[in-house]
């Protein structure tokens, strides 16, 4: 028993101070406790296997989805038009919606989907996401009280009154305590989160790093100002033509960007968009999409000679024909070296396509830009050369460092590009997920709905790769919660939970009913930092249930006590999945949780202690 506390405590000050990383310190934590034989093996690693634990990498690919495909933004968007830029009302929004989310689907899963929504509704709004992500895990715990299944400690407690004869609780009967919670929640984090939770060097500016974005390059280049799109059509004698036999830019000025084809399903939602550069061998075919550069009156001209239309997107609303998208395709910018062997050499003599399948569709040299008759330029050095390829080929050019030196981060700005095409597709896996945790009738568990949910979301292409889908998962929180959860084993094992909670319920029995019901939720809210919420409330609710009957009292508000306590963890990252989750997208620290949500757990205690009674008086 003393190991195990000293373990513990030693463990919660590494939290605290935050000079080692969390998931290290929980591991060995874990490990200390497998050495001393405080745990099996089999005990030590339940952890690793544990339903919670898979359900939350489930989570992380299914809300990166929810990101990488765009489906986030538009949700954000829709939040937006009601709350507008106000952080305040964006605050009040986040936490009502979270709540009511979070009374039907598990509090993990609940801020899984919310948290891609929450990032991007701060970057729209140029809010501090900070503000935000903890309020978010908070309020996915809070809304669990709306409703019966809202969260498992709700279940513990019903079991306990059944199975002693009492009468069982309805499905809403959760939802005034929830009310309650919630308003509480709000009241207190507004200050709460605006005093600790906004750090002046913390701004969300991503200006910081070095480059450009993609839309920044294509204005300062001002590719989209002569862009037009046209579709090959049936009768288009351009069929079954190379780009070469069109001779384009020597016939009509015109620049090709690329060749895109779109496979869709039924109703109009896009399956799969492919874009290719224009070689001089691309054959075109029936239904591409060509992309072309230069005077409007000559793209027109083009147009007509090969009775091309013109395209409108229907995967994108107020699309006006004339933009450039990044799912396969991409542009960077490279700078020549005054070493370089393309200096003073002309651009067909640099062999980019041939040798890289590299366009150079533009030049930046001393402020100027130059963008057409780019086949006859001599390069400089010093000059910056906007190139467009694919992803792939844009990130071998690093491999060339002596010739040039590439600006920025493409990988990072590719992974930006959202694959919205594929936001229909992501919002039915997310709403079938939804479907499968949400009814009970379906025989289905929820970390199975999570799995499933999660490989359509790869094999249905809302992910560039399946590379980029692993890279989703913030593996530090999974390790985190893996190795914490055995610690509630070791605890339970040794009897250390079993001797605070007997000793500090049976110690205040005797004080009268309003103290005992203090007592019960301390006292859970003080277990469940350490062990998780459903074992606390296993472990607690018989105490209460037979602390209120000896003294001839109704249990309801104990044992309402007892979930509460289980459930409003809020002072610890590791003491709830959710807190865990967000502890890395919010970069917050254990001192974080301490300043924010400590005031919040007392202050919901009190609060209850005076509330319960009215509602279940005893």
């Amino acid at each position: 028993m003393i190991e195990t506390l000293i373990i513990l405590g030693v463990s919660v000050i590494f939290f605290a101070t935050g000079k080692i990383r969390s998931d290290l310190v929980a591991l060995c934590a874990l490990l200390l406790l497998l050495v001393l034989g405080i745990l099996t093996p089999d005990e030590a690693l339940s952890g690793f296997s544990n339903s919670v634990v898979i359900m939350m990498v489930g989570l992380f690919v299914v809300g990166g989805a929810i990101s990488q495909t765009g489906l986030a933004k538009m949700i954000s968007g829709k939040i937006m038009n009601l709350a507008g830029t106000n952080e305040t009302r964006l605050f009040l929004m986040v936490m009502v919606v979270t709540s009511v989310v979070g009374a039907f689907i598990s509090n993990t899963g609940t801020v899984a989907l919310m948290l891609p929504i929450i990032v991007s509704l701060a970057a729209k709004a140029k809010s501090n996401v900070r503000r935000f992500l903890i309020p978010l895990a908070y309020a996915s715990s809070m809304g669990g009280m709306l409703t019966l299944i809202g969260t498992s400690p709700n279940l513990v407690i019903q079991e306990a009154l059944t199975d002693n004869g009492f009468k069982p609780l309805g499905f809403f009967s959760f939802t005034p305590v929830g009310i309650v919670c919630i308003l509480v929640g709000i009241i207190v984090l507004l200050p709460l989160t605006a005093w600790f939770l906004k750090r002046k060097d913390d701004t969300g500016d991503d200006s910081k790093h070095n480059g450009k974005s993609l839309d920044q390059l294509v204005s300062e280049y001002h590719l989209e100002d002569n862009l037009q799109r046209y579709v090959v059509g049936h009768k288009s004698d351009i069929k079954g033509k190379t780009v070469a036999e069109l001779d384009i830019h020597n016939r009509y000025g015109l620049t090709v960007l690329e060749i895109r084809s779109e496979t869709r399903r039924q109703k109009g939602i896009i399956k799969n968009v492919s874009q290719k550069l224009a070689g001089p061998k691309t054959i075109l075919k029936e239904k591409d999409i060509i992309y072309v550069s230069g005077e409007k009156e000559q793209a027109e001209q083009f147009a007509a000679d090969y009775a091309l239309k013109p395209y409108v997107s229907s995967h994108r609303k107020n699309d006006d024909g004339n933009s450039l998208d990044f799912y396969d395709i991409g542009i960077a910018e490279i700078v020549l070296l005054p070493n370089s062997q393309l200096v003073n050499r002309l651009l067909k003599e640099s062999g980019f396509r041939s040798k890289y399948g590299i366009n150079v569709v533009g030049v930046r040299r001393k402020g100027e830009y130059i963008m057409d008759d780019l086949t006859e330029l001599r390069f400089r050095s010093g000059d910056v050369l906007l190139v467009q390829g694919t992803w792939a080929n844009i990130l071998r050019l690093n491999n060339e460092e002596n010739d040039w030196v590439v600006l920025g981060q493409p990988l990072e700005e590719a992974a930006k590009v959202t694959l919205d095409y594929k936001a229909p597709v992501a919002a039915l896996i997310m709403v079938l997920m939804v479907v499968l945790i949400v009814f009970d009738f379906i025989p289905i568990e929820p970390v199975t709905a999570v799995m499933i949910a999660g490989v359509l979301m790869v094999l249905c292409g809302c992910f560039r790769n399946v590379e980029a889908a692993y890279k989703t998962i913030n593996w530090e929180s999974v390790v985190l919660v893996a190795a914490m959860m055995p610690m509630s084993v070791a605890l339970e094992k040794t009897g250390v939970s079993a001797l605070i909670s007997h000793s500090l319920v049976n110690g205040i029995g005797a004080l009268g009913p309003y103290v005992l019901l203090a007592g019960i939720y301390y006292t859970t809210s003080l277990c469940t930092m350490f062990i998780s919420n459903t074992a606390t409330a296993v472990l607690m609710a018989p105490i209460a249930l037979s602390s209120a009957t000896e003294l001839g009292l109704s249990p309801y508000s104990f044992l309402f006590a007892v979930t509460l306590g289980a459930s409003m963890c809020f002072a610890s990252p590791f003491s709830t999945p959710p807190n865990a989750i967000v502890m890395q997208a919010g970069r917050y620290t254990f001192m974080d949780y301490i300043k924010v949500g400590l005031p919040l757990q007392i202050i919901m205690g009190i609060v209850m202690v005076f509330v319960l009674p009215l509602i279940f008086p005893f």
